[in-house]
């Protein structure tokens, strides 16, 4: 008498299933579609800069329904791309994603008063940031830009030494010549954001000069620093993150490449043994 097996069959992925959801990630991927999300993006924000004019009763409220199909456009955006999604539970795990979702989700926020309308306006608002995530240029931009906080960090805090260095010889010099710029280490730091930006910075510096003959050596040491220097030091932090975004993605792609070269030699090697093995079955003499 034979056991019963109790190992549960496999279950073969329906076929029905798996031709919806490569449908649903070609109509995703589609340069069509990603067109429409981008038009729609520009759309969503010409009507919130549209909302800010006194526009007659009859254009508002175009706008008003205009604002609400944007809203229905970027909901089922958003479930078209959950549904195509390869891996549905990591969905929101990419924070693009998450962004994206968490736009669509707040401007979907009832209206039941002030303060949701207000939340519900600033989110709508926040949609124009979307054309970062739709344009994948823009997005590696900001990838690159995230990664270069860290060490954009150190520079900054070597920046504020600087400005507190120079904010505290400026007051401890300067504050008997014009209190206003120069009165304590906090307002002489802001006068030195004023000089580093170059608005009216001669005003500033000929001012002292009146009573400190050289104190043209004070200001073009700190703009030397702060304008040239670390400005420099800061674009080279973004360029080296950048160029190695830009290799790791080329590398990536190389890869992905190198395997799908891999699959189609296996998969033509196994097709050769088969057809070796099925003319070998064939010239047995039966």
């Amino acid at each position: 008498m034979s056991i019963p097996s109790t190992q549960s069959p496999r279950q073969t992925p329906d076929p029905q299933i798996s031709s919806a959801a490569t449908r649903l990630q070609r109509i995703e991927s589609s340069r069509v579609f990603q067109s429409s999300v981008i038009f729609i993006i520009i759309l969503s924000a010409i009507a919130i800069g549209a909302k800010t004019y006194d526009l007659p009763p009859l254009i508002g409220q175009l706008i008003s329904i205009l604002d609400y199909a944007i809203t229905l456009f970027f909901l089922v955006e958003i479930i078209l791309r959950f549904s195509a999604h390869s891996d549905r539970k990591r969905f929101l795990a990419d924070g693009w994603n998450l962004f994206d979702t968490i736009i669509v989700v707040g401007s979907l926020l009832p209206v039941g008063n002030a303060e949701a309308i207000l939340i519900g306006r600033l989110l709508r608002v926040f949609r124009v940031l979307r054309l970062v995530s739709a344009i994948p240029e823009l997005r590696a931009l900001i990838n690159a830009l995230l990664k270069a906080i860290p060490k954009m960090g150190y520079i900054g805090l070597l920046m504020f030494i600087i400005f507190y260095i120079y904010g505290a010889i400026g007051s401890l010099f300067f504050s008997n010549i014009n209190e206003t710029l120069w009165g304590d280490v906090s307002i002489s730091m802001l006068t030195l954001f004023r000089v580093a930006t170059f608005e009216d910075w001669t005003d500033v510096m000929y001012e002292t000069m009146a009573v400190f003959p050289l104190s043209w050596v004070f200001y073009l040491s700190f703009i030397f620093l702060t304008a040239f220097v670390f400005l420099n030091m800061m674009v080279g932090v973004i360029l080296d993150v950048m160029t190695a975004e830009h290799n790791s993605e080329t590398a990536a792609l190389a890869h992905q490449e190198r395997e799908s070269m891999v699959e189609k030699i296996d998969l033509m090697q196994s097709q050769i043994t088969d057809m070796h093995q099925l003319l070998k079955e064939r010239s047995q003499p039966t």
